[in-house]
């Protein structure tokens, strides 16, 4: 059983068609310059520049979570009333977190860029 090998066929010159992107470069966007990073921050650096930037969101983190390990506490205890009390303080500091974050998201697009 005899296989003929096939001749093998060099294609022919192809028409210079532009590729539709080049993968060794990044898109180009109209209207968007994306910004060097010139170092990449630890954990420490950006959480101290976000607080500096909004310190009301880690506030109220802080006392969201005061508020409901105390309420935790109370109602281990027993103490319905001061429990119900916390939780709904805990209500009350989750939205205030919610809000200082819509504001701060709010502050920084309308902030002019440098």
């Amino acid at each position: 059983m005899a296989t003929a090998a096939a001749p093998e066929q060099t294609p022919a010159a192809a028409p210079s068609v532009p590729a539709p992107f080049d993968l060794s470069q990044p898109p180009i966007i109209e209207g968007f310059n994306p910004t060097p990073r010139n170092k990449d921050e630890t954990f420490k650096e950006k959480f101290m520049r976000k607080t500096k930037e909004n310190p009301f969101v880690p506030i109220g983190c802080l006392g969201t979570a005061g508020m409901l390990m105390y309420g935790l506490r109370a109602f281990h205890q027993g103490k319905t009333r001061q429990s119900q009390l916390l939780m709904r303080g805990r209500i009350f500091a989750q939205g205030f977190t919610v809000v200082a974050i819509i504001f701060g998201v709010f502050t920084t697009a309308l902030k002019p860029k440098q």
